[in-house]
């Protein structure tokens, strides 16, 4: 494969992953803290990164999301939490990340609302 076509095709899965993500949200009203990272542009390894980081300071301010399943498949994969984006923002007001990538995804969570 080209070189060229490898950016472009990475780079269009980046977005169209961005978009679902984004969809999801907008459907439902409220979404898992990684997939409001993945909602603002983050890969899936630095949305899990940055969500990990956003749960330590949603203890901290109190705010607790609504407690969800989550199915894969025909399976229950198992409990997480869902927040709505006005909580995210919240949250994205009071973490401080120190990476120029997570401050930049940080600004665009707290955008979001």
């Amino acid at each position: 494969m080209l070189s060229s076509n490898r950016v472009r095709r990475a780079t269009l899965k980046a977005r169209a992953r961005t978009t679902r993500a984004a969809a999801r949200i907008r459907r439902r009203g409220n979404g898992a803290l990684a997939t409001h990272c993945l909602a603002a542009g983050l890969a899936p390894r630095q949305a899990r990164s940055v969500a990990g980081s956003l749960r330590k300071t949603a203890v901290k301010l109190g705010v607790t999301g609504i407690s969800a399943r989550i199915h894969a498949g025909r399976r229950m994969r198992g409990d997480c939490r869902r927040y709505t984006v006005a909580d995210v923002a919240r949250i994205a007001g009071a973490y401080r990340p120190r990476k120029p990538l997570y401050k930049l995804a940080a600004a665009r969570l707290a955008l979001a609302a």
